[in-house]
């Protein structure tokens, strides 16, 4: 059996087979119980630029969902592995804080590079244990590349501010410093996206981090880590440890530890903050959504069309963004003839195949809720106008696929609609106006992202004003800023103060140091005042 070994990455000059082989499928056995695979491969964690095995007794398979086979086995990180890579993480803070920002800046170029070359490898990798589709894939580890990209010239946001001369020969000046130890806590959808969006902001900030990827899909999290610390990141700057609801809540716990990045669902992310926050630290919880299109009259039947399909089905609808819920203004029965006739035309298959638009779900937990979901809006008086849910497909019959399902006919009152159904599932419902639709919208409890489709310049500007969803797109179907704005989740789908990368993603990694400084010949006969000190002179 090929095992990680224990090495110092930084020695090596090339990408080491061990990490880079969960890219393909040579180490994939027949599914059975943890116990019996011997011939896994087992996740090692990364502690102080090493990659160790752990001594945990505890592995969990991570699983191809096209068709059941493992890929590896993570292990559930013991406490002492846990205590291990925060040590290392904060043993490496002095240096590296006090590593030259330009220094920092081009370990990130470097970094964007090789993820540029491993583009092919790190997109198979994320396919064969998430799902998606490899074009997907390659989406996936492109939009977390224009972050590491817009880190690479993240000087200009860390700098602070002068006034001189406040008061007479006094300087004052603020300073962005870094935190110390950060940790991020990953999901399934985005194995390769989300981890960038945390750690290269982070690093280049000047902190230390652990990352905890997904139990269900680290592989890419682990070859981006081994990129990094080729690109120059030294050790100990970035730890990587694997678990579930323990070393969650050991991060949240850990008194080292001085920030959390999380993204997944709202149970685990108001735990989260919850349990963080009362620790003192600083959390930032993306979360949840329920995502709305409002399609006016007016709107361009073929684009709009094609974007509701794209980003209601793409990723067999596993996306904090998806576009899930669609309200027609008006009459909906044209609309939902072309989106039936679409939503047929879409191929269901294993990520690998090229003919593929979409893939399987993430497990078989996640294809029943969503068939359970479906069948509760059926039970509640929505019309099925597709069913994808006994879809069986040739070659991948074991896999967790659900084919593209429309609802038409729901209201607010049904589960399916309360519910992130996190499939792909597109929910229809009908307005009879603009200002209904935006009730609609605003009523509902998630607030990540809201599209309205017109040609209509004044619809699309009280659209704007008045919905309240923290991003928007005017004919835009995914709303998704790039680095250079901040993912401005609102409402449910976001705990905390500052939000994901840009301008915000800076000020939560780093905090304000505000320095008064006086260096004027003071006068030797002026006595001692108790007085509050002014700027007035007496």
């Amino acid at each position: 059996m090929m095992q990680f070994s224990v090495h110092r990455v930084r020695k090596v000059r090339c990408l080491t087979p061990g990490v880079f082989a969960m890219a393909n499928h040579h180490f994939s056995v027949t599914a059975e119980s943890s116990g019996k695979h011997r011939t896994s491969l087992r996740v090692p964690n990364l502690v102080g630029g090493s990659f160790v095995d752990s001594k945990s007794s505890e592995f969990i398979d991570v699983i191809n969902p096209a068709n059941q086979e493992v890929v590896s086995q993570i292990p559930l990180t013991t406490n002492e592995e846990f205590k291990s890579a925060v040590t290392a993480a904060k043993e490496a803070f002095p240096s590296w804080r006090n590593t030259p920002i330009t220094t920092r800046q081009r370990v990130m170029l470097k970094f964007q590079e090789l993820i540029r070359k491993n583009m092919d490898k790190l997109a198979l990798n994320v396919t064969t244990e998430q799902g998606k589709t490899v074009k997907d894939a390659q989406g996936d580890v492109f939009r977390g590349l224009e972050v590491v990209e817009h880190a690479c010239g993240m000087a200009t946001l860390q700098m602070g501010e002068y006034v001189a001369n406040v008061s007479n020969g006094i300087d004052t000046y603020s300073i962005r410093e870094p935190l110390g130890v950060c940790a991020g806590i990953c999901p399934f959808n985005f194995p390769a996206m989300i981890p960038l969006w945390m750690f290269p902001v982070a690093v280049t900030c000047g902190n230390t981090f652990i990352l905890k990827p997904s139990e269900k899909d680290p592989g890419a999290s682990m070859m981006l880590a081994e990129l990094a610390m080729e690109a120059g990141l030294p050790d100990g700057v970035l730890n990587i440890v694997h678990g579930t609801h323990d070393i969650v809540n050991a991060i949240c716990d850990d008194d080292d530890i001085r920030a959390i990045s999380f993204v997944g669902s709202n149970p685990a992310g108001m735990h989260i903050y919850s349990r963080a926050s009362a620790k003192g630290k600083r959390v930032q919880s993306n979360m949840g959504a329920k995502n709305h299109g409002v399609i006016m009259p007016d709107a361009n039947i073929d684009s709009t069309i094609n974007a509701l399909v794209a980003a209601g089905f793409g990723a067999a609808g596993q996306r904090c963004m998806a576009l899930s819920t669609v309200v027609f203004v008006g009459d909906s029965k044209p609309w939902e003839e072309k989106l039936l006739e679409r939503a047929k035309a879409l191929k269901v298959s294993a990520g690998t195949e090229p003919y593929a638009d979409l893939g399987p779900v993430i497990s078989k937990q996640a294809k029943e809720r969503v068939c359970r979901l479906v069948q509760s809006g059926v039970d509640s008086g929505a019309k099925l106008l597709l069913d994808g849910r006994d879809i069986v497909v040739p070659g991948y019959e074991k896999g967790n696929f659900v084919g593209p399902t429309i609802l038409c006919g729901v209201t607010p009152d049904m589960e399916c609609y309360k519910e992130e159904i996190f499939g792909p599932v597109l929910i229809c419902m009908q307005a009879n106006s603009l200002d209904e639709a935006i009730n609609i919208v605003n009523q509902n409890k998630y607030g990540n992202g809201a599209a309205i489709f017109t040609t209509s310049g004044v619809a699309a500007r009280k659209f704007q004003t008045e919905i309240e969803a923290g991003q928007v797109g005017i004919n835009v179907p995914i709303p998704v800023p790039l680095p250079f704005f901040s993912f401005t989740g609102s409402k449910a789908s976001f705990a905390g103060d500052l939000n994901f990368y840009g301008k915000a993603g800076v000020q939560f990694y780093t905090q304000i140091k505000t320095v008064t400084q006086q260096w004027k010949d003071l006068p030797g006969g002026s006595g001692v005042s108790l007085a509050m000190p002014t700027s007035q002179k007496s």
